[in-house]
């Protein structure tokens, strides 16, 4: 029998704290969905004493997931726990996840405590935590830069405590494979109790080998690994998801554990996660990325035609890639879209929203003739970005372009039922567009990103823009689709618009 290794996806938590990558409560919960579909273990939903919005998004999370452990994140502080506890009341499993931090720079810099001091205080949240759950796991910050007999003592100390899973960080990327597969052999050898507990593993990717730490420590004794979809996280991100699980089940000559992850549910949950926070995926990105699969090499042409695991390792079906075929068309009815938006795992939740989604549907059929997955995914996310925050509505919009002619937009803004309309010249027509609408709303916010994908192939595909806002220390997302680039780059723009007046989307957490 083969170990079992447990994928803790903390897209929602640590993955969030990209800059600009902060989600809503509803955004997280489409996301927590998608994962509990994929057959992820444990989803960290996030940080509840965070802010009110994170309490309440997590809180959100606990209450729809049955089938995965929930979990929130919570310093070494008895009101944190407490917060996290009461987020995660109506959890059918709930974990917390305590932390504090063991290396030397930290505890003289940040915390300003002794090492007694730290031992003493990581014992107290343990059993704080063991008030709301028995599954408790631990993490020692900054494990990767912390003295290896100090660590164990700690560690020692939280197993007592009650402690069921050790989480071992790499928090600033900063050590090797073979010194961190080293160091978690050693964890487990020296500590008494180790047996009683999981070795987990949250690796970053400051240096480029988040997931070959990870899976150093896998082949060390760790079972569990820390990861996010995309590879997702702060500063250059965690340890890739896809890459992690891919890696394991690819080698099952090598490693002596394997997940429980549906594989088929990669490919389509990177896009919405991409898609929800508007970092787009590399086209070489390892498993997902759009050249992961593709041959351009005639000698690898011709390899693959002959046999395919002569440069494929992996099937692109296994993993999600080829499963966007054509399902809908212009006289497809009402049942057979609900029936392909339950199979994609879509919950529309009212009857009115399924109608008004059905009505964008038969509008984009009739601008294009081949309705994929990917389009039926941008629809719901673009209606559930109106349904919440339009406060701001596009009506209409004529944009115009010509070599040698400066390009000029024509708007017109729906604010609470009120029209506005305003023209302006531009470097080309999505300048003009956004310069239009601020002179008619006058947001102040700064542009700073501006991103185009097509959704599927083709040239009558959907464009879906990301623009990404910043007003006054918060950080939004706006998303917009249609197979003209200019509206969707316009719809995109009030996207976010709408979420800086609405107040539901937080400020970064590192804000």
């Amino acid at each position: 029998m083969k170990d079992h290794l447990i994928i803790f996806d903390t897209t929602l938590r640590d993955g969030e704290q990209s800059p600009g990558a902060s989600m809503t409560r509803e955004e997280k919960v489409r996301i927590a969905r998608q994962l509990e579909r994929m057959r992820v273990d444990i989803i960290e939903a996030g940080f509840p004493a965070a802010s009110n919005g994170d309490f309440a998004a997590v809180k959100a999370v606990a209450d729809s997931i049955k089938d995965s452990t929930v979990c929130g994140l919570a310093r070494a502080i008895e009101a944190d726990i407490r917060r996290a506890g009461e987020a995660l009341r109506g959890a059918a499993s709930a974990r917390i996840h305590t932390f504090i931090a063991t290396s030397p720079i930290h505890m003289e810099k940040k915390l300003r405590m002794s090492p007694d001091q730290v031992i003493e205080q990581a014992v107290k949240a343990v059993k704080w935590a063991r008030q709301y759950t028995d599954d408790v796991e631990f993490s020692p910050e900054d494990a990767g830069r912390s003295d290896i007999t100090f660590l164990c003592r700690v560690l020692e100390a939280v197993i007592k405590a009650g402690a069921s899973t050790l989480n071992i960080p790499d928090t600033v990327g900063y050590t090797m494979p073979e010194q961190f597969g080293e160091l978690i052999r050693t964890l487990r050898e020296r500590i008494p109790g180790s047996e009683k507990v999981v070795f987990s593993v949250h690796c970053h990717n400051d240096l480029g080998l988040a997931v070959a730490n990870s899976l150093a420590a896998v082949v060390n004794g760790a079972r569990q690994v820390e990861c996010t979809v995309n590879g997702l996280g702060e500063r250059a991100g965690n340890a890739s998801l896809e890459e992690i699980v891919m890696a394991v089940r690819t080698r099952q000559d090598f490693f002596s554990c394997d997940t429980r992850i549906d594989a088929v549910h990669i490919v389509p949950t990177s896009k919405l996660v991409s898609g929800i926070t508007g970092f787009p995926v590399q086209p070489n990105k390892a498993i997902v990325g759009a050249n992961a699969f593709a041959h351009e090499s005639g000698i690898h042409q011709d390899g693959v035609l002959k046999h395919r695991e002569t440069y494929e390792i992996m099937r692109a079906e296994d993993v999600g890639w080829g499963a966007n075929k054509l399902l809908l068309g212009k006289h497809s009815g009402r049942n057979a879209f609900r029936s392909r938006l339950a199979e994609l795992g879509i919950d529309l939740k009212s009857e009115e929203t399924l109608n008004t989604t059905f009505m964008r549907f038969k509008e984009l059929a009739d601008k294009k003739h081949d309705i994929f997955d990917e389009d039926l995914y941008a629809l719901v996310s673009e209606d559930d970005s109106v349904a919440l925050r339009e406060h701001y509505k596009l009506l209409s919009l004529t944009a115009h372009s010509e070599t040698g002619e400066t390009p000029h937009a024509s708007i017109v803004i729906a604010e609470e039922g009120r029209e506005s309309r305003a023209e302006s010249d531009g470097s080309g027509p999505v300048d003009a567009t956004f310069r239009a609408i601020e002179k008619i709303l006058a947001s102040g916010a700064e542009l700073q990103l501006f991103s185009v994908n097509a959704i599927t192939s083709g040239t009558d595909s959907q464009g879906e823009v990301t623009v990404r806002l910043q007003k006054s220390g918060r950080i939004v997302n706006g998303n917009g689709a249609d197979t003209d680039i200019v509206v969707a780059s316009a719809k995109a723009y009030l996207s976010a618009l709408n979420k800086l007046h609405s107040n539901l989307e937080r400020a970064h957490p590192q804000v």
